[in-house]
């Protein structure tokens, strides 16, 4: 193919090719689906892990299908986050190493009610489930209603081992 003839041999060369064209976008759709789903699943191996290194069932929880809708956040028995799943970065602006170590009040701010706040770490000092809404803040500093089923988890001798939040925005 020469280049004087270049727009006649490339009309010919689409006449001759039978496939379908597909946009673009079908490929950065598949991507994004394709990354969710590594996510999901490298969430689900890192709470099996902690669940079978600490003795806890996290089937009872029900959070492989609760993580698909879902941000989880494990804490340990002093509150500190040693697991929060990727939808974290989508909700409060955190990625997963800025929030781990921390204790989940860093997602408070003023205007973060404190009756809330206590009737919560009432709930944890008791070691019973609550469901509350929270007034959070993300990273940027934009204000969020969260709403919070939290969860003490126990080992296999019945001891307090770990808290389990799902959050979502509301």
């Amino acid at each position: 193919m020469d280049l004087l003839n270049y727009g006649e041999s490339f009309a010919q060369l689409d006449v001759n090719l039978s496939g379908n064209s597909v946009p673009i976008l079908c490929w950065d759709f598949h991507y994004e689906s394709i990354n969710e789903l590594k996510n999901f699943s490298s969430d689900l191996k890192k709470i099996k892990f902690i669940s079978t290194q600490f003795k806890w069932n996290e089937l009872d929880l029900n959070i492989s299908e609760r993580l698909i809708n879902e941000v989880v956040v494990i804490t340990n028995k002093e509150q500190k986050i040693i697991f929060a799943s990727e939808g974290i970065s989508k909700m409060t602006g955190y990625k997963e190493n800025e929030v781990l170590g921390k204790f989940p009040k860093m997602f408070q701010g003023n205007e973060t009610s404190k009756v809330v706040l206590k009737e919560i770490r009432t709930a944890i000092e008791k070691q019973i489930p609550f469901e509350k809404t929270v007034l959070n803040y993300k990273k940027n500093g934009e204000i969020y209603d969260c709403i919070i089923h939290g969860f003490p988890v126990f080992n296999l001798k019945g001891e307090l081992s770990h808290f389990i939040a799902f959050e979502k925005a509301a």
